[in-house]
């Protein structure tokens, strides 16, 4: 595991992608909604995949998502986005919010309660990269939805 999150480059053109913005009124309800919102991306991805996503690459979108909202709702200010882009045989996750510090993973320490989900993201995903943006920063993770 590394210490530090790299950039990496975007996949080609999305087959789908869907978008949305949990504005400052809505951050008590942001992550249950952005849970909500992955599943009904993925259930609705059966046209373009050929086929359903299977349940476990739902249920780990669904804790990327968790996670990486969870941490722009409790760590920064004004509104986060989410944004889904499915490829052929991968999801990435984007999620975009005001502050312009990254997220650094912590290391393994079982005596810490909570202030795992950068590492839990690490860990599921092929990769995960920050990326600067003009009025914050965008935490980009790609998950893959091959089956193991």
């Amino acid at each position: 595991m590394t210490d530090a999150i790299t950039a990496e480059r975007a996949v080609p053109e999305p087959l789908l992608s869907a978008g949305v913005v949990y504005g400052d009124t809505a951050r008590g309800g942001a992550i249950a909604a952005a849970r909500a919102f992955t599943a009904e991306f993925l259930a609705g991805a059966v046209a373009v995949l050929r086929g359903p996503v299977r349940d476990e690459g739902v249920d780990l979108a669904q804790l990327v998502v968790s996670e990486l909202v969870t941490n722009a709702v409790r760590h920064t200010a004004g509104p986060c986005r989410l944004l889904l882009e499915l490829g052929p045989d991968a999801l990435e996750i984007s999620v975009f919010d005001r502050e312009s510090a990254a997220p650094v993973p912590r290391g393994h320490d079982p005596r810490r309660i909570g202030q795992h989900g950068v590492e839990i993201v690490v860990a599921v995903c092929e990769s995960v990269t920050v990326e600067p943006t003009p009025d914050g920063k965008r935490v980009r993770a790609r998950l893959s939805l091959r089956p193991e």
